[in-house]
């Protein structure tokens, strides 16, 4: 028997058993869809589950929101950060100033939305003007930006602003958005983003990436730096005034480096939004009394090393010093330099190109360079020994091809690195310079790399050495008088009249009366600070570049055996290091937190 099939223009004559064959394939696929679309129901309901179960209200909206990390993975994220930042930057040696952050950071966090975080405060070493935290309830703040700071409320707004960031767990937010840019801020740098999973870095502290925060995320912690500030009893209008002073730093340097309004953009209007809020709190509370305390922060921050300390590396006129390991070499024209406890950074305005130097383990410099190739997996183009001002080196050129992830499967358009590399045998220490860029910038960047390689060599110059730190000179005007009249009056001139301007939160035209206190530069050990002749590169230590943020991720341990920051112990020779290396150097009013 046979069965007739057409499809309008042909006809064809099956076998009815091939028919039946046929049918019976035909009824097998619509059970196979059937058993797919089945699946697929019980795909979807999982994954609204699973969006419910991770679904959490916000500690200060009150508004439920889609995270992936739940509290603990939080604080414990922000436990693995910690070594990471003192490794990065090193502790700043002050127990009266550590005393005094930690004090009024755990008398806000325990009016704070997130009270039972294990909160912790520390002042890191480094110049550039920056506070930042990491998630689970770890706050920093530079000396930098110690410095800038003209009285304690000040310093409560900003401190305010940055437990915001942790109560209203912004950084968990950003994490689950995986909010990441075209560029990474790290330190004072900006560098591209396609170095992110370069070993290399990560394993330097290059690790820490600062992501950029949303409008609505400051204007929420704009808002509860002033309600933080103010329910402890201190004004919040001069948190107003430091937005002003970030602006003018930002204005004065000229450059488009990664400042508090880069990675925490203005929500608009800043300066008179915060000084609304603000009066709008006291307005509220008529009876409280609110307090500035100028006199007593100065005090606590005179003879603080402000800028770079020369005793850790410092660049002037377009060269980098070590005046205690005794070495030099030019930095390339325009590129900015972040000296870190890791690693001496370096990058040009673009990003699109990074020097480093640091230490590399061991006295065998064919082996540090082969375990440099095999630790990052790179395919070496050239090789060779070479002499660079009678110092033994050896130098490669080498490639690190995209990494390998899902399978085997290259992750999403990374493009293939290029670097030179040189190994320098100096003072029993082999000194790694590496010059890492994309392949098809190489060629534009080589000469950059290779003019401060060759030229590393022994520092001699005895006013390189003995140069001393600059240091904050809190003085008392002697008359009324305009500041910049005072500031002369202590043998303050030139380029550091603008400085200390911003520096003293004011106008060189304003009024200063008789008794008043305002900062000047000294230096360490007494006397005025001549003022600065670099004319040269500009270094992201200075303490002209602002960088204020409050979220980090890490692409790599950070580990800080054979960075070179050297602290005087007092024995003869050798130094002891800081811990974690060596220096080479909204929406409406918000949800208030209910009183017990």
């Amino acid at each position: 028997m046979y069965v007739i099939s057409s499809n309008k223009r042909n006809y064809r004559i099956y076998p009815l058993h091939k028919f039946y064959e046929v049918y019976l394939n035909i009824l097998e696929r619509k059970k196979h869809l059937m058993s797919i679309n089945r699946n697929l129901k019980l795909l979807t309901l999982a994954i609204i589950m699973f969006i419910i179960s991770s679904c959490s209200r916000n500690p200060v909206t009150g508004k439920k929101e889609f995270v992936l990390m739940s509290e603990s993975q939080e604080i414990n994220m922000g436990k693995g950060y910690d070594p990471q930042v003192l490794a990065t930057y090193g502790v700043y040696d002050d127990p009266k100033m550590q005393n005094f952050i930690t004090a009024k950071g755990k008398e806000m966090a325990a009016i704070s939305h997130r009270p039972h975080l294990p909160y912790e405060f520390k002042v890191v070493d480094s110049p550039v003007v920056n506070a930042f935290a990491v998630p689970g309830g770890f706050v920093y703040f530079t000396r930098g930006i110690m410095a800038h700071f003209n009285n304690e409320a000040e310093f409560a707004g900003v401190l305010g602003h940055e437990i915001g960031h942790i109560t209203a767990r912004h950084s968990v937010q950003q994490q689950t958005k995986q909010m990441f840019g075209q560029f990474l801020f790290i330190g004072g740098l900006i560098v591209s983003e396609d170095f992110r999973n370069f070993a290399d870095l990560a394993s330097q502290g290059m690790g820490l990436l600062f992501l950029k925060f949303g409008r609505d995320d400051e204007s929420q912690s704009d808002e509860l730096g002033v309600d933080y500030s103010s329910e402890i009893g201190y004004d919040a209008v001069e948190m107003a005034g430091f937005f002003n002073t970030l602006k003018r730093m930002r204005v004065e340097s000229g450059q488009a480096t990664p400042t508090f309004m880069s990675t925490h953009p203005d929500p608009g209007d800043r300066y008179n939004r915060v000084q609304v809020m603000a009066r709008e709190e006291q307005k509220a509370n008529p009876n409280k009394q609110y307090k500035i305390n100028r006199d007593s922060y100065l005090k606590m921050i005179d003879g603080m090393i402000y800028g770079e300390d020369p005793r850790q590396g410092y660049t002037e006129n377009g060269a980098f010093y070590h005046p205690e390991l005794l070495f030099q070499f030019p930095v390339p024209s325009g590129w900015r330099v972040n000296n870190t406890p890791a690693q001496v950074q370096m990058s040009p305005e673009d990003g699109n190109a990074i020097l480093t130097m640091d230490l590399a383990a061991g006295t065998d410099l064919r082996a540090a360079a082969n375990t440099f190739v095999q630790e990052n997996k790179l395919t070496v183009i050239e090789q060779s020994s070479s002499n660079v001002n009678g110092n033994s080196a050896y130098t490669l050129i080498a490639e690190s091809t995209p990494t390998q992830a899902n399978g085997g499967q290259e992750q999403a358009q990374s493009p293939t690195l290029r670097m030179l590399t040189y190994f320098i045998s100096y003072g029993g220490k082999i000194y790694k310079f590496n010059g890492l860029s994309k392949k098809a910038d190489f060629n534009k960047y080589f000469s950059d790399f290779q003019r401060s390689m060759k030229n590393f060599k022994k520092l001699t110059d005895q006013s390189k050495i003995n140069k001393k730190p600059t240091t904050i000179a809190i003085k008392t005007v002697k008359k009324n008088a305009t500041l910049q009249t005072a500031l002369a009056g202590y043998s303050m001139q030139g380029s550091q009249l603008k400085e200390l301007a911003i520096l003293n939160g004011m106008e060189l035209t304003d009024q200063v009366k008789a008794g008043s206190l305002i900062k000047t530069l000294g230096t360490l050990g007494g006397g005025a600070a001549a003022p600065s002749s670099n004319t040269g590169n500009e270094n992201s230590n200075s303490g002209t570049g602002i960088n204020t943020n409050t979220n980090t991720t890490n692409t790599g341990s950070t580990n800080s055996d054979g960075g070179i920051k050297n602290n005087k112990t007092g024995t003869s020779g050798t130094k002891v290091t800081k811990p974690g290396g060596t220096k080479i150097g909204s929406k409406g009013k918000l949800k208030k937190k209910k009183k017990d």
